[in-house]
């Protein structure tokens, strides 16, 4: 990776209608962590545009909710306009990854960890589905590069 990758972040975006959940990888690109969660409304590229400037944030990984047969729905089609809107707005690049079971994931993890039922059903939960699908784009790309 060269100097830029090592000072830039990567966001991950879990979307949804009304709240669109935000994760951000360390420098090195190695782990990911939840940031927080926007309202999806008329101020988010607002809010997005100031995340990507004050996190150095060159890359976007946002998450394409298939089917469990790997089709695309009516809420993918939602996640492409998004996605459009998303490049012609803010102008960095942006790949799908494919988000099956993240909020599930994460609802078990928010389980395991003893947060009760109501706050699991916070947005954090949002954040936290963030984070995990962009720890498997991680995970891949490092994987990827690896010998």
């Amino acid at each position: 990776m060269g100097d830029r990758a090592e000072q830039t972040r990567i966001l991950g975006i879990d979307f949804g209608s009304k709240r669109i959940g935000l994760a951000l990888s360390d420098p090195l690109r190695i782990l990911a962590s939840a940031y927080s969660v926007v309202n999806n409304d008329m101020k988010v590229w607002e809010v997005l545009a100031d995340v990507i400037r004050k996190e150095h944030v060159d890359l976007a990984v946002v998450g394409m909710p298939l089917t469990l047969t790997g089709k695309q729905g009516e809420k993918a089609r939602e996640v492409h306009r998004f996605v459009e809107e998303f490049k012609r707005r803010l102008n960095i690049e942006v790949v799908y990854w494919d988000e099956r079971f993240t909020t599930a994931m994460a609802g078990r993890f928010r389980l395991a960890s003893g947060i009760g039922r109501k706050a699991r059903r916070t947005s954090r939960l949002d954040a936290a589905s963030a984070a995990i699908l962009l720890q498997g784009f991680l995970d891949r790309t490092k994987n990827s590069m690896s010998c």
